[in-house]
């Protein structure tokens, strides 16, 4: 790999890592590339990104970004995403399939670096998708109530006019 490549490398994970919430590093020695193949396209569905690199390429777009720099070591694979909950869904969801060659190492959620507890806790939220559709719901309950009540009120009413 020549020094340009590796330049182009660290320049796209900085530009990447700069907006991401959340980086999930895990290890995947020994996963086919058929399965990486379907972590991949499971990240794009949820709006992440994954990308195999080097360690020390990768340290380094995270000093440019500002970011803790991670103690890495070994085969390294990067999944991050804008929104932090999707980043560790797919990396929990991949990891739990793949438990012999797939396994989460640490990460940075929202600036601070991460154990893999905490990724797992933010794997277990409910999505961005579900949580606006709780909102809605709580936000519909008194309108429902109320109408209810008025449905209830009106056949009462018939009920007393008969």
């Amino acid at each position: 790999m020549t020094r340009n490549n590796k330049n182009e490398i660290v320049e796209f994970l900085s530009n990447e890592f700069k907006t991401a919430e959340a980086i999930v590093v895990a290890s995947f020695k020994g996963t086919s590339h058929k399965s990486l193949e379907q972590l991949r396209i499971a990240a794009l569905e949820a709006g992440a990104k994954v990308k195999v690199a080097k360690n020390t390429l990768a340290g380094l777009a995270m000093k440019n970004a500002e970011l803790p720099v991670l103690e890495l070591n070994g085969d390294s694979i990067f999944i991050w995403a804008e929104d932090q909950i999707a980043a560790c869904k797919v990396a929990d969801k991949f990891a739990s399939a793949n438990k012999d060659t797939f396994a989460i190492k640490t990460g940075i959620i929202d600036g601070e670096a991460a154990d893999i507890a905490k990724i797992n806790a933010f794997a277990k939220l409910p999505g961005r998708e579900e949580l606006l559709g709780m909102l809605a719901a709580t936000w519909m309950a008194p309108v429902a109530n109320f109408t209810i009540g008025l449905d209830a009120l009106r056949k009462k009413k018939e009920e007393e006019a008969a």
